[in-house]
């Protein structure tokens, strides 16, 4: 299994090691953390980008968020960061694939910013609304055909997009994020969606990985000018940070 011998090499602020992080972290996977400055990326990693995860074990450096879930899986096959259903694993993969290339308007036009809040005239144009509304809709499908197959198999439904937390669930963390910061409209969104969403927002483990992006973000070195209020000059649209003890209401 996978040992304290591995580390993983994050930037917290940006939505693609946040993924890696929830995983090792829900999971509680033995490992160590270099946290380095968005400027110095290319100057460790092999590749030029984050994530990465060392491993001395197999000597080697895995990159993209995806390929290191899929070996925290393999390396722990004792925890269930896939589904065990064969079938539920089949669309949790599915899932966490769409959000890993798809998406690619909202992704591109809402940058990851764990603390911000834009209110306001926030422009949601055509191509981004069908984005959204496309997430929301597939958290509903998987959430019901979940809880379909949980029934059949008389197991217990925890809430996350597959019953138990897993790497699909991890992949739309960030995304959450967006929804939050930009004030995303959800008007669109089933109950079992809202639902969905309520279980990642109160779960004790994403409520600590929420209370470190406070905490890092208290240096200033963290800080990326280029993601923060990134409509300045904007009249119409005004920009603050939520408060730490913000929480999530299904209405």
């Amino acid at each position: 299994p996978l040992s304290a011998e591995c580390r993983a090499s994050l930037i917290i602020i940006l939505g693609w090691t946040s993924r890696v992080e929830a995983v090792l972290e829900y999971f509680q996977i033995p490992h160590s953390s270099q946290f380095i400055k968005l400027s110095d990326v290319k100057t460790v990693s092999p590749t030029g980008f984050v994530p990465f995860l060392q491993c001395r074990s197999i000597g080697s450096t895995i990159g993209d968020s995806l390929a290191i879930c899929e070996f925290l899986a393999e390396s722990h096959p004792e925890l269930p960061l896939w589904p065990r259903d064969r079938q539920l694993r089949a669309l949790a993969r599915s899932a966490a694939a769409q959000m890993h290339s798809g998406f690619s308007t909202l992704r591109n036009l809402y940058s990851t910013n764990f603390l911000a809040r834009y209110t306001g005239n926030v422009p949601i144009p055509e191509a981004a609304l069908k984005d959204i509304n496309r997430m929301l809709a597939l958290w509903d499908e998987v959430r019901k055909a979940s809880k379909e197959r949980l029934a059949v198999l008389g197991e217990a439904d925890e809430g996350f997009l597959f019953g138990g937390f897993s790497i699909a669930d991890a992949f739309f963390w960030p995304v959450l994020w967006r929804f939050r910061t930009y004030g995303l409209p959800l008007t669109s969104a089933s109950q079992d969606a809202l639902a969905w969403m309520a279980t990642m927002w109160n779960d004790p483990a994403f409520r600590s990985l929420s209370e470190k992006y406070y905490l890092q973000a208290k240096d200033p070195e963290t800080r990326i000018e280029h993601y923060d209020d990134i409509y300045r000059g904007k009249g119409d649209i005004h920009y603050d940070h939520f408060p730490e003890d913000w929480t999530f209401h299904v209405a």
